[in-house]
């Protein structure tokens, strides 16, 4: 079992950064795999960016490719998410995940364990 808390998020003009947090309690944390997906207003979660249990690995959507970077740090059991060249398109609330498989899944149905969200809001 593995418990998430988001932190970072906030209301950002287009054009700046945030760098978004995820602590995680709960044993054998750098044996998950982690990352993060989102979900604006109306519509359905999606993946964002993924990283693997050591960090070797990371995968992204093709809409944040390039501006965002996923990270980890194992002794501190956090992954974090930074965000740059924000874009009001980016607004939506993000979710940490977590995974025990190889790589996570970028299908927010086969994903094991959530964080409560935290709100991104970006003004144009």
């Amino acid at each position: 079992q593995v418990q998430l808390v988001e932190s970072g998020g906030g209301l950002v003009q287009a054009g700046g950064s945030l760098r978004l947090s995820c602590a995680a309690s709960g044993r054998a944390f750098s044996t998950y795999t982690m990352g993060w997906f989102r979900q604006a207003p109306g519509k359905e979660r999606i993946f964002v960016a993924a990283i693997s249990w050591g960090g070797g690995s990371t995968n992204y959507a093709d809409s944040v490719k390039g501006r965002f970077t996923i990270s980890r740090d194992n002794a501190k059991n956090t992954v974090y998410l930074q965000m740059n060249s924000l874009k009001p398109e980016d607004t939506a609330v993000y979710y940490c995940a977590a995974d025990k498989f190889g790589m996570l899944s970028t299908n927010e149905k086969q994903i094991g364990y959530w964080g409560q969200g935290t709100q991104v809001t970006v003004s144009s």
